[in-house]
């Protein structure tokens, strides 16, 4: 299955849908995904007829993260040229001058969570469970969630969804503002799509404006990505991640005993 399949662009009255659709493997992010997603981010923001975006998987999944059998074979390289495609894409969220809206469903693991601080609106189904399960994976956190979680949810409950990398539901993240709105599966798609009609119908230089100045307050955040990013690319290639993948295909409990 190539690319452009697992990622349905449809676009209509200034809002660019874009899902994610590889039901096979739960929608596991892939570097080709990756590339394709970061391809149809910079266009958006400089198409003049695309308003909004949105982000959705199915009414089952959002997505179970990166896939990892491609990133163990294809990890991606800090600092390479050109850049690796999930650093592309992570870049294409930072910058994105437009509204970005995301409808989440059921699994939402790592990235498919990260990724949801970059989005200005976020509804989910009442399926939706969100996890950050880096530490478990002998890893650390991307996309900026190790400035912008605390930033939303307080640095004590940010260091127990980071460290324990235990998953949360979808009440527990409308309680702590990850999300906007939590609602049934069959209405979750539909409403965000009424949602991002609604966005279109404004000025888009007063959307891109209202959203750039509320974005002044990270600052640094590029420079906490690329941080980020360094560490993980690290750690990566490091025994524990080594030992968790290796578990993780074997279907067995990793041991990192002097890890």
């Amino acid at each position: 299955m190539n690319a452009p399949t697992e990622i349905l662009r449809h676009e209509d009255a200034g809002v660019l849908t874009l899902t994610l659709h590889r039901p096979d493997k739960k929608n596991a992010l892939t570097a080709a995904m990756y590339a394709t997603l970061a391809d149809q981010l910079n266009e958006a923001a400089q198409a003049q007829a695309v308003k909004v975006v949105v982000l959705q998987g199915s009414e089952q999944v959002f997505t179970a993260g990166n896939d990892l059998q491609d990133f163990r074979d294809h990890p991606p390289v800090p600092g390479s040229e050109p850049p690796a495609p999930v650093y592309r894409f992570l870049e294409a969220l930072r910058t994105f001058p437009k509204p970005l809206l995301a409808a989440v469903a059921g699994p939402a693991v790592g990235i498919g969570t990260t990724l949801l601080l970059h989005c200005d609106l976020v509804h989910a189904a009442d399926n939706a469970a969100f996890s950050l399960p880096f530490v478990n994976l002998g890893l650390c956190p991307e996309a900026g969630a190790s400035v912008l979680l605390p930033a939303l949810v307080g640095r004590q409950r940010a260091s127990e969804l980071l460290l324990m990398g235990e998953a949360f539901y979808a009440d527990e993240a409308l309680e702590m503002g990850l999300v906007n709105r939590v609602v049934p599966p069959p209405a979750l798609h539909a409403g965000v799509q009424a949602l991002a009609a609604r966005l279109a119908t404004r000025p888009l230089s007063a959307l891109m404006a209202t959203k750039a100045l509320m974005k002044r307050s990270q600052p640094a955040l590029q420079e906490v990505m690329d941080a980020e990013f360094a560490q993980f690319g690290q750690m990566l290639r490091a025994p524990a991640c080594r030992e968790a993948l290796d578990a993780f295909m074997a279907k067995r409990k990793p041991d990192f005993t002097g890890m």
